[in-house]
């Protein structure tokens, strides 16, 4: 199984589709919170060039945001990528 991680806040609709959308697929994530760790929210500043949640990344890759992780699951990326990023 890959890993994936998401930054989040408690307060973002598009987390919560996100987080949802791993769940049905089956997949695992470790979720960082950016509104409550001031260091997760500079780490992925660094990581994604972006200050919108969600971000994703699938086994060190960069995934997008919510919009970016619906389109990988709808063309078949986000299913393939136990063998790669999506």
């Amino acid at each position: 199984m890959p890993k994936v991680e998401i930054y989040t806040t408690a307060s973002c609709a598009y987390c919560v589709a996100a987080k949802m959308l791993l769940k049905q697929r089956g997949y695992d994530y470790e979720e960082f919170r950016v509104d409550t760790d001031p260091a997760r929210y500079s780490e992925m500043l660094g990581r994604s060039n972006s200050r919108s949640v969600p971000q994703l990344f699938i086994d060190g890759s960069y995934v997008g945001g919510y919009a970016e992780l619906a389109a990988a699951d709808r063309d078949g990326r986000l299913a393939g990528a136990a063998g790669g990023a999506a």
